[in-house]
C-alpha cells in the first residue's frame, strides 16, 4: 500500500464529513496528499469552481465522497436538492477528471440506488431490475447516475472510474440534527435524551418492520482505500456487512446499551422507507480482500458513549 499512495495527490470531495474525514485520515498513514475541497472556496455544483479545483489541486486520483444527503424526512422535504445538486456535484466532477487527466476516479454511491423491492441479500446485478423507495428515489438515482456516467466513459475514453454502493453508515461524529439525521444517530439522540431529561416514552416512526444493514464508518473507509488502491473494474461493488436487523430491534438494542429503562411508542402513520436492506458483499471481498471487522454490538456502545459526552 505505501508503494501505491506515497506522494500520490488525492482530492477527497467531502474529505471534511463523516466518512470522507476517515477516508483522508487513512490516506496520510498511507503517504499519499490528500486534498480536501471546502465548500466555501469550492462549490461543486458550479462548474467554474470545479475547473479551478483540478486546476488548483493536480490530483492524480479523485475520491468523490460529496453528497446532499439526510434521513427519510429529509429527502421527502428536499427531492428536487437532493436531485440537482448531488447530479451535478457527481456529473461534473467526473466529467472534469476526465478533462484533466486523471488516472482514476472512485465514485461513491448509495444503497439508495437499488429497486424499493431488490431480492434479500442485493446483489449488483439487481440495480436495474425497478424503481428506487419513493422518499428517497430523487437522491438514490442521482447518485446512480455516477455509475452510468463511469461505464460510458470507460467504454468511449477508456477512462478508470470504479462505483461503490456503501450500507448505511454510523458510528461516532454522525450528523444528530434531527431534521436531517438517519435512522441510528436519531435513534441515540431520542434515547439518550430521555435517559438524561427523566423521560419515560418516546416516539419512533414507522412499524420497526423495516430492516437495515449498518455498516461501522471507519470500516467503510477502509473499503473505499482498498478498492481505489486494488479495483479497476467496470461493475459496481457493494460495501457492506453483510446482516440485516429491523429497526425494532436496533432500537431496544439502543435502548439496552444506553441504559435507558422508558418505552418506545411507534408511530405506524410515518414512512418506514424502504421494506428490507440486506448487501451481498462478497463481490468486494474476492476483488479487493475488504471484509467489515467492527461488530454491530461494538460499534453502536462507541457511538452511543460518543454522543453521551456532547450532551
Amino acid at each position: 500500500m505505501a508503494d501505491f499512495w506515497k506522494g500520490k495527490r488525492v482530492v477527497v470531495t467531502g474529505g471534511a464529513g463523516f466518512l470522507g474525514s476517515r477516508v483522508v485520515e487513512r490516506l496520510r498513514a498511507a503517504g499519499a496528499l490528500p486534498f480536501v475541497p471546502r465548500s466555501k472556496d469550492y462549490n461543486l455544483v458550479d462548474g467554474a469552481a470545479v475547473k479551478r479545483l483540478f486546476q488548483d489541486a493536480r490530483p492524480e486520483l479523485v475520491i468523490h465522497g460529496a453528497a446532499v444527503v439526510g434521513g427519510i424526512g429529509a429527502n421527502r422535504a428536499n427531492p428536487g436538492r437532493f436531485f440537482y445538486e448531488n447530479l451535478m456535484m457527481g456529473a461534473q466532477s467526473l466529467e472534469e477528471a476526465r478533462l484533466s487527466g486523471v488516472r482514476k476516479f472512485v465514485a461513491i454511491g448509495t444503497i439508495c440506488a437499488y429497486p424499493k423491492f431488490t431480492p434479500v441479500p442485493f446483489r449488483e446485478e439487481d440495480l436495474w431490475t425497478g424503481y428506487p423507495e419513493e422518499t428517497n428515489a430523487p437522491y438514490g438515482l442521482a447518485k446512480k447516475m455516477l455509475l452510468v456516467q463511469s461505464q460510458a466513459y470507460r467504454q468511449q475514453y477508456n477512462f478508470n472510474s470504479i462505483f461503490l454502493l456503501p450500507v448505511n453508515l454510523y458510528g461516532p461524529g454522525d450528523n444528530f440534527d434531527p431534521s436531517s439525521s438517519h435512522v441510528i444517530p436519531a435513534l441515540i439522540r431520542k434515547v439518550v435524551e430521555a435517559k438524561q431529561g427523566g423521560k419515560d416514552e418516546i416516539e419512533v416512526w414507522g412499524t420497526g418492520r423495516a430492516t437495515r444493514e449498518f455498516l461501522y464508518v471507519d470500516d467503510c473507509a477502509e473499503a473505499i482505500v482498498l478498492a481505489a488502491e486494488r479495483y479497476d473494474g467496470a461493475e459496481p461493488v457493494n460495501i457492506g456487512a453483510g446482516f440485516e436487523i429491523s429497526i425494532k430491534d436496533l432500537a431496544e438494542l439502543i435502548v439496552r446499551l444506553a441504559g435507558w429503562k422508558g418505552r418506545l411508542r411507534w408511530d405506524a402513520t410515518k414512512p418506514d422507507g424502504q421494506p428490507r436492506r440486506c448487501l451481498d458483499t462478497g463481490r468486494a471481498t474476492r476483488e479487493f480482500g475488504f471484509k467489515a471487522k467492527t461488530s454491530f454490538e461494538e460499534g453502536l456502545k462507541r457511538t452511543i458513549e460518543s454522543y453521551s459526552k456532547t450532551v
